[in-house]
């Protein structure tokens, strides 16, 4: 994982953030340089590509648990087609 996805992950995924699905986010990234955005989303792919992150790393990040890396993963993809996808509805992680 790439610093500029961590960084993203602790300041706008962490738990106080995460479940406010007003729809700031994906406006919130794009707001930054277009290096930034990028290196986010290369960061995202690596992520979901190789499934380095754990649930016990993402749980260091943001205070937020997951049952396990399927529902990890399955919200981590529903996050990155809501951020560079056009997906409508901005995700939250399970309650």
């Amino acid at each position: 994982m790439n610093r500029e996805l961590e960084k993203f992950i602790k300041v706008y995924l962490g738990l106080e953030q995460a479940y406010d699905t007003t729809g700031y986010l994906r406006p919130t990234l794009h707001a930054f340089k277009e290096e930034y955005v990028n290196a986010v989303r290369v960061g995202l792919e690596s992520v979901l590509r190789t499934r380095e992150l754990t649930v016990g790393d993402y749980e260091r990040l943001t205070d937020i648990e997951f049952d396990g890396d399927e529902a990890l993963y399955e919200y981590l993809g529903s996050l990155y087609r809501y951020l560079f996808e056009g997906q409508e509805k901005q995700p939250a992680p399970p309650n």
